[in-house]
């Protein structure tokens, strides 16, 4: 597998946040280090969960200016494209799985200026991906089985990760790789290594409160074993 030359970057997962206190929450991972906010949005039918809505995404936009990573995992996502991009998203990313015309929506969400992104599932191969490249700014892999927050990663993932990578270069795109699933630190340089530009995290972020926030950021980020590296963005 070709080493990552990019800095990883962390994205925090608010799913393991405490949604009663939900903005200061936000303020404190922003403070503690975390590169990114991923807000997961699940509606009950695509994923065995439900979460939040473009109403929240809004109400936490003001907590802080770090790039609101929209995660949809929602049936028919491009009936709500618009609500999440007045709310504040930066990125919002569709499920391959849940959209009947992916591209067009990826198409919509770029001419919103803002990036588009694509997700697949664990069981999903990435040759379903090859059509899409021309038309998102990110991939993201799902290590779990989506729909709640503290799963151990799907390691068999790895060698997909590692593949669509291959693919990006292949096709010379510049295309940001996203994993989201179980990170931590045991797993994080591995992760890295086979292609990830950011890891998404949550428990292993948030566990045991602020006081931890930035050691636990800190701990992932000095598990990485480093090579060259450029910013992503």
């Amino acid at each position: 597998m070709k080493r990552n030359i990019y800095k990883p970057k962390i994205a925090a997962s608010i799913l393991s946040a405490d949604f009663a206190i939900l903005g200061k929450e936000v303020k404190d991972i922003d403070k503690a280090g975390a590169d990114i906010i991923h807000i997961d949005v699940m509606d009950g039918t695509f994923v065995p969960n439900i979460t939040i809505g473009p109403d929240v995404v809004s109400s936490i936009r003001k907590y802080t200016k770090k790039i609101f990573d929209v995660h949809l995992m929602i049936k028919n996502p491009s009936n709500y494209i618009d609500n999440f991009y007045k709310a504040g998203a930066d990125i919002i990313t569709i499920h391959l799985e849940a959209e009947n015309h992916p591209i067009r929506t990826l198409e919509y969400i770029r001419s919103l200026g803002i990036k588009a992104g694509v997700s697949i599932n664990p069981a999903t191969t990435e040759e379903n991906l090859k059509y899409i490249l021309d038309y998102c700014d990110l991939i993201l892999v799902m290590l779990v089985n989506p729909g709640f927050g503290g799963q151990k990663t799907i390691m068999s993932q790895l060698k997909k990760l590692s593949n669509i990578k291959e693919m990006i270069h292949r096709e010379n795109k510049n295309i940001l790789l996203e994993v989201d699933g179980g990170v931590n630190a045991k797993n994080f340089s591995s992760l890295v290594s086979a292609g990830a530009d950011i890891l998404v995290a949550g428990s292993s972020v948030f566990n045991a409160g602020k006081k931890m926030y930035i050691k636990n950021i800190k701990k992932l980020r000095n598990s990485w074993n480093r090579s060259d590296i450029k910013e992503t963005f």
